[in-house]
Order: C-alpha cells, then sequence, then structure tokens
C-alpha cells in the first residue's frame, strides 16, 4: 500500500511540475486555474498523510518558475518573491484568522483583489527607479527594466528618500487583450489564450516597444522594503495609502477587523469581479501590522501573513431559448446561447453565454431548447460547459452572413466560419482602418477615429471610397469631421499620395485572410502586377516558399469574389498603383538569406532591423534553426544565441549586419 501511495505522490507531482512549466515558463497553461488547485489540493493531502514521502523538491514546497533569460540578465531579489498560500473555504479564512487574532487581539487585516497578472519588482533608490525584476524562480528573477519604463502606471520618479522596493502584479485589461487578439486574427496569426499569459510573454519581450504598443498595466500590492521610510513598513494599509497619494497605482484594499468583516469584504469582491477591467483570481488577506507577520509563516515557498482564498467556479443551469449569429470585427461568425430567463454568475445577472465556434456546438449538442449549465470562464466570459437536457437536434450555422447576406466560407482544418465580405457592415470600419494603417497603406494622420465617423456618416462604404473624399472636401471640413481646413487638406492630401504607393502595401490594405505585410511583400516579388496576381491558380500560389496551402486558397477565393473584384476596379480607376516595384539581385544584398534577430541592438529597433532585412532581400524570420544563414545578435541575446553557437550558425552585430549588406 505505501508503494502505491509513494506512486501516486510522484506521479502528481510530475503532472504538477509539467503544469508548472506550461503556466509560468512557456505561458501556455493547457489546463484552468481551477483544475490546477485540485491537483495540488490532493497532492497536499496526501503529503500531509503521508510525511515520509514530503521531499525538499516537491512543487507544494517550491514557487512554480524558473528563470528564463530571453527578456535580459537574471538578478537576485533583495527580498524574496515567495507565492501566497492558497485557500479554498471560507472556514479556512475564518481559522486563519482567528489563529493570527488569539496571538495579537490587536491584529489588524487588508483585504484586496487578487489580479491575476505576473509579480513584479521595483527598486528606487532616491526616489529614483533603478530596477525592475520579474519573479523567476523566487530567488533568482529576471531584470525587465527597459520593459518596465514604458508601463505608464510604473512611476520613474517617487518622492521617497533613501532604497525603496514595491512589488506590484503585471496586467493586461480585457480591452487591451482584445485588440490584440483582434490585431492577430487579421494578421492570421496565434491568439492568446488568456490575458494573463499574454501579460506574462509581453514583460518578456526584447523589444519595449512591443510592451508599450501592447497596453501592459500595473498596481502595487506590497512594500518589500523602505529603510528610510519607517511609515511605509509600519501599517501595510497606511503604506498603500502613502504610495496612492504619490501617484502610485496601488491595489484595491480594505481594512478589517474581524473574521465576520474578512468574509464580508471577500464577498464583496466576488459580487463585483464581474464589473472590473482586469482578471482576478481570488482575494488576498494579509496581516496589516507587518511586523505580527514574521509570527505566521506558511513554508519556504509562501509569504508569511498572507493567504489568498480562491473563489469556486460559480455554475448555474439554464434554459438556452435562442442561438443568436453575430459577425465580429474580423468577420468570423460568432454564437451566443440566449436564455430564457437570467441567471445570477459572479455578482452580475447573465442572459447569455458564448458557444465559441460551430464544431463546440456539435460536440456539445446544443441546440436551442436544451437545458445547460453556464459558468463564467475565468470568473468573466459566461460560457455553457455541459448540456443537460438536449432536444435531440444540434443546431445548424447558416450558410450566409446575417448582416449583408454575403455568401459564408469555413476555412479548412478550423472550425472558423467568416463572411469575406470587405465592405459587410459589420466589419466595414476595421477593414477600412486597417486598408489605411501604417503596416498597410500609411495614410498619414488618417486615423481610426476619423475612420469611423466617415463610415458612420456614409462617405464611406469601402476602402476605395477612400479616394473619393476629395469630392466632399468642402462639406468635411463644414462639418469638421477631419477638424480644420488646414489638416482636412493635410489628410486628403496623404490619400493623394498613397497612390504610389507598392503594389505589396495594396495587397494587405485588401486584408486578405493570413496575408500580412511580410507575406504581401514576398509575394509581390513573384508577380509584375495585382491584376496577375489575380489570375494565378491555388496551386501557383503554393509554389511561392512560405505560401501555404491555406493562405494560396485564401488569395485565391479572395480574388473569385464579384464584390472585391468591383473594389479592385474602383481602387484602379482612383489611380492607386497596382504595379510591384521589381529590384535586381544587385539591389538585394541579402536576398536568399534568413537571418534571426535576437537582443537589444545599440541603434535599431526590432521592427527597423527587420525592415532593413527584408529592404535588402532577406527574410528575418523568430527562431533559429539549422536553417538559419545569420544570427543578428544583441545585448541580452539569451537562448537564441545558445542555439545559434550550438548549430553554428555564424553570429553577427549590428556592426556585422551593415558590413554584411555593403560587401555583398
Amino acid at each position: 500500500m505505501s508503494t502505491e501511495i509513494k506512486k501516486q505522490i510522484e506521479a502528481l507531482r510530475e503532472e504538477i511540475r509539467y503544469h508548472n512549466a506550461r503556466y509560468y515558463d512557456q505561458d501556455a497553461p493547457e489546463i484552468t486555474d481551477y483544475e490546477y488547485d485540485q491537483l495540488t489540493q490532493k497532492l497536499r493531502k496526501l503529503e500531509k498523510e503521508h510525511p515520509e514521502y514530503l521531499t525538499e523538491d516537491s512543487p507544494t514546497q517550491q514557487v512554480g518558475g524558473t528563470v528564463k533569460r530571453e527578456a535580459g540578465v537574471t538578478v537576485v531579489h533583495n527580498v524574496p518573491m515567495l507565492s501566497i498560500q492558497d485557500v479554498f473555504t471560507k472556514e479556512e479564512v475564518r481559522s486563519w484568522a482567528e489563529d493570527v487574532l488569539k496571538k495579537h487581539p490587536d491584529a489588524r487585516f487588508s483585504v484586496e483583489e487578487k489580479i491575476d497578472g505576473l509579480s513584479m519588482t521595483l527598486r528606487y533608490q532616491d526616489g529614483k527607479l533603478v530596477l525592475a525584476e520579474t519573479r523567476g524562480n523566487g530567488t533568482v528573477g529576471e531584470d525587465v527594466t527597459p520593459n518596465a519604463l514604458v508601463i505608464p502606471d510604473v512611476r520613474q520618479m517617487i518622492d521617497l528618500p533613501g532604497y525603496v522596493e514595491l512589488r506590484g502584479e503585471v496586467y493586461m485589461s480585457h480591452a487591451d487583450f482584445e485588440r490584440y487578439n483582434e490585431a492577430q486574427e487579421i494578421a492570421g496569426k496565434k491568439q492568446a489564450a488568456n490575458p494573463r499569459n499574454l501579460a506574462a510573454g509581453t514583460l518578456r519581450q526584447l523589444d519595449s516597444k512591443v510592451v508599450k504598443e501592447r497596453g501592459l498595466r500595473m498596481f502595487v500590492f506590497n512594500v518589500q522594503d523602505a529603510r528610510d521610510t519607517a511609515d511605509l513598513m509600519t501599517s501595510h494599509g497606511a503604506g498603500l495609502d502613502i504610495l496612492q497619494k504619490l501617484g502610485v497605482p496601488v491595489v484595491n484594499h480594505r481594512i478589517c477587523e474581524t473574521p465576520d468583516e474578512i468574509l464580508k469584504e471577500i464577498d464583496r469582491i466576488g459580487e463585483t469581479r464581474g464589473d472590473l477591467h482586469h482578471d482576478l483570481d481570488g482575494a488576498v488577506v494579509k496581516v496589516d501590522q507587518i511586523r505580527y507577520r514574521g509570527d505566521f509563516p506558511a513554508g519556504s515557498k509562501y509569504s508569511a501573513g498572507h493567504i489568498a482564498y480562491k473563489y469556486p467556479p460559480e455554475e448555474k443551469e439554464v434554459i438556452i431559448d435562442k442561438i443568436e449569429v453575430d459577425v465580429g470585427r474580423t468577420g468570423k461568425m460568432t454564437f451566443r446561447a440566449i436564455f430564457k430567463e437570467p441567471v445570477r454568475l459572479c455578482g452580475t445577472n447573465v442572459l447569455r453565454a458564448t458557444l465559441h465556434n460551430i464544431d463546440f456546438i456539435r460536440e456539445m449538442q446544443i441546440d436551442e431548447g436544451a437545458h445547460a449549465i453556464c459558468r463564467k470562464q475565468g470568473e468573466i466570459i459566461p460560457a455553457i460547459i455541459a448540456v443537460t437536457k438536449p432536444t435531440g437536434k444540434v443546431y445548424q450555422a447558416p450558410e450566409h452572413c446575417p448582416k449583408c447576406g454575403h455568401a459564408l466560407i469555413r476555412e479548412p482544418d478550423t472550425a472558423d466560419i467568416y463572411c469575406v465580405n470587405p465592405s459587410c457592415p459589420a466589419q466595414l470600419k476595421r477593414t477600412v482602418g486597417y486598408f489605411a494603417g501604417r503596416d498597410a497603406m500609411d495614410i498619414k494622420s488618417f486615423g481610426q477615429k476619423y475612420v469611423d465617423q466617415l463610415v458612420e456618416d456614409g462617405y464611406l462604404t469601402s476602402c476605395a471610397d477612400i479616394y473619393t473624399l476629395k469630392e466632399h472636401r468642402k462639406e468635411l471640413i463644414e462639418k469638421g469631421i477631419m477638424g480644420r481646413e488646414k489638416n482636412t487638406d493635410k489628410i486628403l492630401a496623404a490619400i493623394e499620395s498613397s497612390k504610389e504607393n507598392d503594389a505589396y502595401q495594396l495587397l494587405t490594405g485588401l486584408a486578405i485572410r493570413n496575408v500580412g505585410r511580410t507575406s504581401a511583400k514576398a509575394i509581390m516579388q513573384h508577380y509584375e502586377d495585382i491584376d496577375t496576381l489575380a489570375e494565378a491558380s491555388v496551386e501557383e500560389l503554393c509554389e511561392i516558399p512560405d505560401v501555404g496551402l491555406i493562405t494560396a486558397q485564401s488569395i485565391h477565393d479572395y480574388f473569385r469574389d464579384e464584390e472585391n473584384r468591383r473594389i479592385l476596379e474602383q481602387l484602379k480607376a482612383a489611380g492607386v498603383n497596382m504595379t510591384a516595384e521589381k529590384k535586381g539581385a544587385g539591389n538585394q544584398p541579402l536576398l536568399g538569406l534568413t537571418i534571426v534577430v535576437t537582443g537589444t541592438l545599440p541603434t535599431l529597433g526590432r521592427k527597423e532591423v527587420k525592415e532593413l532585412i527584408e529592404a535588402n532581400g532577406g527574410k528575418c524570420t523568430g527562431s533559429v534553426s539549422r536553417k538559419t544563414d545569420y544570427l543578428v545578435a544583441g545585448e541580452a541575446a539569451g537562448s537564441k544565441l545558445e542555439k545559434a553557437n550550438s548549430l553554428g550558425v555564424p553570429v553577427l552585430d549590428e556592426a556585422g549586419l551593415f558590413a554584411l549588406i555593403e560587401s555583398r
């Protein structure tokens, strides 16, 4: 029996280690937080019942992550960045608080939102930010100072003397997460699973411009050290209040004195979490008097004087009254279940839930009239997780767009159904904005705000209408849609100038699925003009390097669509250039070379060096392999440099890249 128990414990440890690596190191978890918590609870229970099998390397005794070097050099923490011990019942919360009060009857407690992100510590010296570090393995983390400097919530200067160390949570708002995924979908790239994963991956980026663009945020939740400011290290809540007055965004917190008050505040946070602009994964309870915390250790893995209450996933049975089909901003069909009556979940009334895609509907046997279980995934998004009483039938997806009537297509090997009509009212603002954007036609100063208003006022019904705006100059100025006369004329001039762009920019702007700027540039190297490309067969397109069957089919189908042909003719009639700029081999010294860039270069940003390589005929990829011809490495190059060395790939610095271009 003891041998079986030992095997069970070891198997659980291996499973948890695997999921720790997926969560902390790869930012790609395969199970929910709730499922992970169930595994760790089971392991803790077995280790408690069989202490003879407890080991120092058990996941219950260690902080979950390993140290990654891609984002910068490693750094040893001044104050260990430990986890917080989780509890899963209110009885455990009450028992813990009562134990604290037995020893310190005057103890107070700070109850706070547990934001679902990743921890970062900020070190200040004489008011100036000198270092930002991730948690890593709790003892050693990564130096991510350049990235922290572009997070708007991170104060570069604080009016505090001496040395101050603050710890907080870096997170991504729901709005920024959705914006990122929409852009990924437009480019035909993989979307992020959740805001926490995306925030973690973003903070470890080598290019701080990427961090700024994605819009990370941060709340400070603890003062780790303040050697010259005693007020920050006496009362936790008072310390957070001082920081808040100094302009530091701090976590929402409330001071409680009794277990009943603590539980009431936990309930209040639970009821309001659905209204927040970011994800929560629990509520934290801390002993407010910092000097008392050391009296309540929770092991080497956990911070003393803290616990975290994890909310159980709340579920309710519903009756699906109707299935609603809509068109997302990218043209993808979205499916939602509308309930016969609303249910209360996580503090909010819920009347509808996402149904993901048509394959999910079929697998779950969902239909109008079915009884089902609804849960808020991540405590935010209502979703159907099971059908308890099926109707015996399964809902069938429509064949035509509910907004414009255009025939729908389903991408091969996916569950995604799309309306590919670029003039579809449901996606018109996005398609026109993308056409005019920096990565496509790059019409200066013609931002999304102007596009939205012009669409709403009927001036734009497709991207081709951009080039007819000059005919409405007088009324546009009178209405002030694009500002006064000077700004309107500047934008109209930029529109005219964009007609001379290279054809690959036009191809990018057409927003063909899976065809982004880089692939558009490569494709137009094989065709004289857009008209020639439009006649290409799928087989011919597949012969282009890096153009697969799905991309080839998307291009072929786009140019066979009557509405798309009409828009293309309008663009041609307006004088938009359709001809590709051809460069001879002599003007492309990097032609045929595959180059990877890593680390921080002295003068070039990540986007600039990529454009330099592509402008000279090279191909810039993201990972090192045996097919890589050169690695361009800057400061803090990390694992890509190690892999290049192991494969014998030549390594260049920035100066070496310039020399290579000049020498060929």
